[in-house]
């Protein structure tokens, strides 16, 4: 079961309402699920091993309402229809069909007038939460656990004496996030070592290093004394950073050591997927772009950048914009196109005579478009940006990185403390899941930048405010 399904599992039994003492749940649980969970994760349905997940016709209702959305909740609504329609035809609903982890899905409804004083006010609401009270009601021998997305709907569960509970399926804490940093104390001839082309050195407990995880190492004696280095589980050894690094990419040097160990990560070619996890002005869009650039113009070891992010508000909110697709989407994309035109540096009077991000893109070396275009697409031989990844799902990201085809390197950046998806959270977004399932892979890399460089005053506003 999921992480948030354990979590339902281990709540405690003996509440209000609950008609039996801890310990003595031993039948099948039940679930039952709110509508933004469904929104939130189509596939939400397996996420309770072999336990009985209720869905309320309400549900469905409010399903319909979002179906011919165009945005990521629209094909959410379309896919958990099609779900629950080839269950469907494995026997009645109401009944409940087996689902292929041994559990049971049933769609239910309030069979009784609701109480007066659910009656009034969001009803639809009301009557969710009353499936989740009389299927308690009907099955006291078994723990039933409303699951929601819904903070205020929580508290009002747990004020009628029903388990309700947050659908998480992989929480992961930020403090308890894989930095991609570690630092050792070591001697001074290690370090000198690392100073060498080629260096690589090996130091105790490695094994407890993950793949290209970067290491900042200090002179026991003198801890000014430092050298930095990378772990490459291939040759179980910690590697001495690209050369390239001190150069920089398309005119852009890394101004502190956490800006290093990225340009480190967005050169390597044998990574496939690079996470980057910043607050404001610490580097990650700038320096990924340029990477881009250098890897498509000066190496060609792609054919074109691919820089894209997800759009909220999206659906209606850009259709009350004037002019095209394209110049609705102009605000959105507009802190990608001012980080290329920096990497340009064009002059003032550059600009005034029409040069900018578009040559790039008239060239073909360029590509900048939202996520909603990418899906579906089959990218081959490609650098992708992803920008502002922190507002995706975590399914939303699968679908996305698995659109990569061959010799496509995908870059994941982000600030999990700035979410605009009423979906996620700083704990379960796309790119912190991403983060935690891939920093045991070695075509992945990762680096969390916590130094702002854009200028003083924006790094003490991100400390500050």
């Amino acid at each position: 079961m999921k992480a948030g399904a354990r979590a339902c599992l281990s709540t405690s039994a003996n509440r209000v309402g609950s008609p039996l003492p801890p310990g003595a749940f031993l039948a099948r649980k039940n679930f039952v699920l709110d509508t933004n969970v469904l929104l939130h994760d189509p596939r939400s349905i397996y996420s309770f091993d072999d336990n009985t997940v209720i869905v309320p016709i309400y549900v469905i209702e409010e399903l319909d309402m979002f179906k011919k959305d165009m945005s990521e909740l629209g094909r959410n609504a379309r896919q958990v229809a099609r779900y629950l329609d080839a269950h469907r035809k494995e026997g009645t609903l109401a009944e409940g069909v087996p689902l292929p982890n041994g559990g049971m899905l049933k769609v239910s409804f309030v069979e009784h007038d609701l109480p007066k004083s659910m009656a009034d006010g969001q009803l639809m609401d009301n009557r969710i939460l009353a499936v989740g009270i009389e299927t308690r009601l009907r099955d006291p021998n078994s723990q039933t656990v409303f699951i929601t997305k819904d903070t205020n709907l929580r508290i009002r569960a747990d004020a009628l004496g029903l388990i309700s509970e947050d659908f998480e399926p992989e929480r992961v804490e930020i403090s308890d996030l894989f930095t991609g940093i570690s630092e050792r104390l070591v001697s001074a001839d290690l370090i000198n070592q690392l100073y060498k082309p080629g260096a690589q050195v090996t130091i105790p407990d490695i094994d407890k290093l993950g793949p290209n995880e970067f290491v900042l190492f200090k002179d026991e004696a003198n801890p000014s004394h430092t050298a930095m280095g990378r772990y490459d589980a291939d040759k179980q050894a910690v590697v001495a950073l690209n050369r390239q690094v001190k150069d920089g990419v398309w005119g852009v040097r890394p101004r502190n050591m956490e800006q290093s160990f990225l340009i480190d990560l967005l050169l390597n070619d044998d990574l496939k997927i690079v996470t980057i996890v910043g607050k404001a002005g610490t580097g990650k869009t700038l320096m990924a772009i340029a990477a881009g650039l250098q890897k498509v113009t000066e190496e060609a070891a792609f054919q074109k950048l691919l820089v894209s992010r997800p759009i909220f508000p999206l659906g209606r909110d850009i259709g009350y914009l004037p002019g095209s697709v394209d110049e609705k989407l102009n605000p959105w994309m507009q802190p990608i196109f001012d980080n290329v035109e920096y990497l340009l540096n064009l002059s003032r009077n550059d600009k005034k005579s029409g040069r900018g991000y578009h040559e790039l893109m008239d060239l073909g070396i360029i590509e900048i478009e939202p996520l909603t275009y990418i899906r579906g697409r089959s990218i081959p031989n490609q650098y992708i940006i992803v920008d502002e990844a922190q507002n995706l799902t975590p399914h939303e990201v699968k679908t996305i990185v698995t659109r990569v085809g061959d010799n496509t390197k995908i870059v994941l950046t982000g600030d999990p403390a700035q979410i605009d998806n009423p979906y996620v959270d700083s704990t379960n977004n796309g790119l912190v899941h991403v983060v935690n399932r891939f920093k045991s892979q070695k075509i992945a890399g990762h680096v969390t930048m916590t130094k702002g460089e854009r200028s003083a005053l924006a790094e003490i506003a991100t400390n500050l405010l």
